[in-house]
This record gives C-alpha cells, structure tokens and sequence, in this order.
C-alpha cells in the first residue's frame, strides 16, 4: 500500500488522522459486539480501541507541534513533542488494562451466558482487519520518517489486534465448551497483555526526553562517513575526529563532534573542509543536524574538568 499513495498522503500527521477515523469505526463496530453479547471480553475490546481514539487524537496535536520550525524560545526545534504523544499512549493504555481487570473480575466471581456468539464475533473480527491495515502501513510510514509516534501508535494497533484474536478464541470456545468463566479470564489477560505495552511506550518516551543516543546503525553510519575524510592506514593523519557525541529528538538526529587540523591551515581552507564532513554526514543520515568545532592538531578539549561541572 505504501508503494501505491504519493508520499504525502503517508506522513506522520495525515496517517494519525486517518487512525482517528479508524478508531471511530472500530469503536462503533465493537461496542456493538459487545452489546448484542453481553461479553466481558469483547467490553474489553471496545475500551482498548477508546485508548486508540485518544491517543492518536492527542498524537495528530502532537505531530503538528513537532514539525513547527524552531523559534527564540526552542532554537533546537519542537521535535521531542512527539514523546509526549507516545507516553500518553502509554499511560492510556495503563489505565485501559486497569478498567479492563475491574470490569472483568465482577464477571469472573458471576460468570453470565454470552448472547449471539456469531454476529459479535463477526465485528469484532472486521474491526481487526481495518486495524491491522492501517497498522501496517503506518509502521513502514514510522520508519521512513523516524516519527515514534506513528510508531507508537502503529505497535499499539497491532497490539489491539492481537487482543481482538485473543478474544474472538476465547469466545468462540465459551460458546463450545460452556465455561462462562472463560470470558472474564480472556480479558483479563488482554489486560495483562496490553499492560506490558503501555510499559513499553512510556520507557522509550522517557529515554527519548533523556536525550538517548541514536540508533546504533546510524552511529556506524556516521563512523563510516568521518572514515572516508581520514587517509589511507599507515599514512601520517592529516585530520582526525574525537569527542564524537550524538542524540536524537522525534525525527531529528544530532551529531556534535571535534575536528583537528594542522594549525598552519588557514581559516578558509579550514572551514571548506569542514563543510564538506558536514554535508556528507547530512547526506549519509536524513534528519541528521552535524555540527563540527574545528581545532588545532595539537591541541585537545577536556570535557570533565572540576570547574566545568560546577
């Protein structure tokens, strides 16, 4: 499906809308299932796809933040907004799994029969479809703009997914077997599952606020790159690169690092080259923001000196 939609109908903030749309959908389509059955199970459903409208609402505010240019009070950009939208996910989903275990466990201690098997279990499995769809594409669209929160929301949706197969299973074998306490105990592991999820988002969130490096493929990247600037093996250096550090924020990645030279080069001839390193790293890593601080070949910076870290 990516391959047949102009890129622009994939970005982060158009797919989200359409994940709100989704949700809608599947909300509508699974409350009903839960209503024509009286099902636990397909309750918990529908009140994990309510985490989906909300977070992906949240996510297309979010993303719109994230994109803005930056500005005298955030001269680095607003890409770290769309954390937020993926720890919000997260705690939503926390919160889902706990109303989820409450609701079930009620019906756990007072098993009641479940109504109109077929039918519920049709919707339910429709709404899976349209989630799995949009889950799909919206992963391979997270990869290609390095948007976590169309990643988030992207894993959240096959989550739901898996939940959705989950619960059709269990209420198919209540309808053979007659265990009605079968029901509360398949959403009460749809609970425990998707609190392992919500876990998940909120840990990744607090290490993209934490200023995390950046993915250990772009690193070698970025290694591979400043090698190509470096002489043959056994030559005498000309330049050399150290003190390499990097991050990432949202979509950005950043890369600061030190750059020595010999000092009888002039200024110009200096900072020529130093262009040329940081074209090629912004070449080699879409997104990446290099930024090089020309030194003499003789001199070196230290960074954990007592008086620097007062």
């Amino acid at each position: 499906m990516t391959t047949l939609l102009p890129a622009k109908y994939l970005t982060p903030h158009t797919l989200l809308r359409v994940s709100v749309g989704v949700a809608i959908i599947t909300i509508v389509l699974k409350t009903l299932a839960w209503v024509i059955t009286d099902s636990v199970g397909l309750l918990s459903d529908a009140m994990e796809s309510l985490v989906n409208l909300a977070s992906a609402a949240f996510g297309v505010v979010m993303v719109g933040i994230a994109v803005r240019p930056a500005d005298a009070d955030h001269p680095y950009g607003h890409h770290k907004a769309e954390y937020f939208s993926s720890g919000f996910e997260g705690i939503l989903i926390l919160v889902a799994a706990l109303a989820i275990i409450w609701t079930a466990i009620p019906r756990l201690l007072h098993p009641a029969p479940i109504e109109q098997v077929g039918w519920g279990l049709a919707l339910s499995i429709a709404s899976s479809v349209l989630n799995g769809l949009l889950a799909w594409v919206m992963l391979r669209a997270s990869k290609v703009h390095q948007s976590i929160a169309l990643e988030a929301d992207a894993r959240h949706l096959l989550t739901d997914v898996w939940t959705s197969a989950g619960v059709v299973v269990g209420i198919a074998l209540v309808s053979v077997t007659d265990w009605l306490w079968l029901d509360p105990v398949v959403a009460i592991a749809v609970a425990l599952n998707i609190i392992k999820e919500g876990a998940h988002l909120i840990w990744r969130s607090s290490q993209g606020l934490m200023d995390q490096a950046v993915e250990p493929d772009v690193l070698a990247t970025i290694h591979a790159t400043l090698d190509d600037f470096m002489p043959a093996p056994g030559a005498n250096p000309i330049i050399r690169f150290d003190h390499i550090t990097t991050r990432k924020a949202g979509q950005r990645r950043f890369v600061d690092l030190h750059m020595h030279m010999p000092a009888n080069w002039s200024l110009g001839r200096a900072a020529a080259v130093r262009a040329s390193v940081e074209q090629a790293l912004m070449s080699a890593v879409p997104g990446l923001r290099a930024s090089i601080q020309l030194l003499p070949s003789d001199v070196e910076a230290h960074f954990e000196d007592t008086k620097d870290l007062m």
